[in-house]
């Protein structure tokens, strides 16, 4: 090799004695060496001075949920919205809906999408080497998922208490699973691929996919258990009285005892996209970002994202908490429990910032999207109408922070909050009328498609 290629040795000469002569890269190197780089940059004035107190506060569910070795966090955000009015309608000090129901649909049900989408991508012509495809086919069905993928499953199957249907180990643990259901769908993929590519007819490509969902179908029920279809719950209220639903089926039971209380129907969802392509007041969607076929798609209203924050401290102040996405890898300090700019100071340690790009170039060169989902349950004014701060419900148990509650600065809701759920009663008309736009699809590969799917801090690869 020519001894020319690469960096000139000259150069790595003067970077080493340059960083050698600075003794703070000395003392950063020893104690980075041997601990996390996060808790070195920590700032330790900011725990002290980030208090776990709010003056807006909406309803809190009990106890702390976990998801554990899943990325089931847009599930958990959406049941712990929903059990706050249900635990006080029925008098319960606490209460959790069953994630592992939903979670098998959806799996069951985003798979037959994606079947019914590879038929039709490859009718167009797209091979497993394009984009397209390469894209659909990274983490087919993926544990992730948005908010009207959320109410497409509810809407259909129902709710159940996490009594009848509690989690399997695949639901806690999916990585296994979740790589058993990927493998046969990209199979499948080639296959049904194949046949188009074959002239096949639409009866025999049906027919063949209809065997590949069985196997699906198998896989779940193994692994999850099998939904039940008709549920009594049986629990003692607060009073200590024995109470009684059913048997009823899921889907009555939602409809007749949730949705009365909370109607998923009637919530919209809100996106801060800053990118200069992607204008305010305007209705996007996502190509090929599904989880049943022929069902509610999703759609995002962009909005800048003050709006966002005025809607959220809204619901709260209405008693509502609020689902909401966000990029929960930035600037986070698990230990204490604070999401803040200034929490981790790489400047004070490596001599840079992590913040030289805006949100919008952050998207564009793709150094953040959404990847957790959690939930806004108080807020902290002053100055009458001036947030501060944010309380945030996570499901990652009660080790970390306020017994698993997270504190948000407004500053980061500004750079890292992508989307917020709010009920349109809080929605301005101005705002609501934008759903009666034909959506801009942006493409498949776009980020604003990311799915919630953050895995116990550690987004899920499969």
């Amino acid at each position: 090799m020519d001894e020319n290629a690469g960096i000139p040795k000259a150069t790595l000469s003067n970077f080493k004695e340059k960083f050698s002569s600075d003794e703070k890269n000395l003392l950063a190197q020893n104690v980075c060496y041997k601990t996390d780089l996060w808790e070195t940059c920590r700032q330790q004035d900011l725990v002290w001075s980030s208090p776990h107190v709010f003056n807006c506060k909406a309803g809190e569910g009990k106890p702390m949920t976990n998801q554990k070795s899943s990325g089931r966090c847009w599930l958990f955000a959406c049941l712990n919205v929903l059990r706050v009015p249900v635990a006080k309608h029925f008098k319960l000090d606490e209460m959790e809906f069953s994630q592992n129901y939903l979670f098998f649909w959806d799996k069951v049900e985003r798979a037959n999408y994606l079947l019914d989408v590879f038929v039709n991508i490859s009718k167009k012509g797209e091979n497993p080497d394009g984009r397209l495809m390469s894209h659909l086919l990274h983490n087919p069905v993926d544990d992730g998922g948005q908010w009207d993928m959320l109410v497409n499953i509810v809407e259909k199957y129902g709710l159940v208490p996490k009594s009848c249907f509690p989690d399997a180990h695949s639901a806690e643990s999916s990585l296994r699973m979740g790589r058993l259901i990927n493998n046969k769908m990209r199979e499948f993929c080639m296959r049904l691929h194949s046949m188009v590519k074959a002239g096949k007819s639409d009866e025999e490509i049906a027919a063949e996919k209809l065997k590949m969902l069985e196997e699906i179908y198998r896989i779940c029920s193994i692994s999850l258990g099998t939904p039940p279809e008709v549920i009594t719950w049986e629990f003692y209220d607060n009073e200590k009285q024995y109470r009684k639903v059913g048997p009823i089926k899921p889907v009555d039971f939602y409809k007749e005892h949730i949705k009365p209380l909370s109607d998923l129907e009637d919530k919209v969802c809100l996106v801060n996209d800053p990118r200069p392509k992607n204008v305010y007041n305007k209705l996007y969607t996502v190509e090929y970002l599904n989880n049943m076929t022929s069902a509610r798609n999703v759609l995002y209203i962009n909005q800048p994202v003050q709006v966002l924050k005025e809607l959220a401290l809204a619901s709260i102040k209405g008693g509502e908490s609020v689902w909401f996405g966000c990029d929960v890898g930035k600037y986070f300090s698990r230990k204490p429990g604070i999401l803040d700019l200034n929490i981790v100071n790489t400047d004070l340690v490596f001599g840079t910032s992590m913040l030289g790009m805006n949100k919008a170039e952050r998207l564009q060169y793709g150094d953040s999207l959404m990847t957790h989902a959690m939930v806004l349950t108080a807020a902290h004014v002053e100055d009458e109408n001036k947030t501060v701060r944010w309380r945030v419900e996570n499901s990652w148990g009660d080790a970390d922070g306020d017994k698993g509650f997270i504190t948000m600065t407004d500053d980061w809701f500004s750079e890292f909050v992508y989307e917020v759920v709010v009920d349109k009663k809080h929605v301005p008309s101005e705002v609501m009328d934008v759903l009666n736009q034909t959506p801009v699809v942006l493409p498949a590969w776009d980020p604003m498609g990311a799915l919630a799917v953050d895995v116990d801090g550690h987004t899920s690869k499969l």
